[in-house]
């Protein structure tokens, strides 16, 4: 007795049910994914605004202990490719 169209009990779509479930599954996963990646990219760019942001204070601060005179030209200088992340280190 055929109780479908491919033989067996549960035909071309009941075999396939397991896999419909793991389909959903992998589905959710992949929007879950995606919602993490947005929000982990605009947190990346908060951080990034928050270092813009010491680094100019840091930059200005110097800038008036320079002013000031608290501070040669030379350590002026070296200070701020410190700051800036342009300096070398041996």
């Amino acid at each position: 007795m055929m109780w479908g169209p491919y033989g067996g009990g549960y035909g071309f779509m009941g075999g396939l049910m397991p896999f419909m479930g793991i389909f959903w599954l992998v589905i959710l996963i992949l929007i879950g994914a995606a919602v993490m990646g947005v929000f982990r990219g605009s947190w990346a760019s908060h951080d990034r605004l928050d270092k813009m942001d010491r680094r100019s204070t840091g930059l200005a601060i110097l800038e008036e202990r320079y002013a000031r005179g608290e501070i040669d030209r030379d350590e002026y200088l070296q200070k701020k490719q410190d700051i800036i992340g342009q300096g070398t280190r041996s």
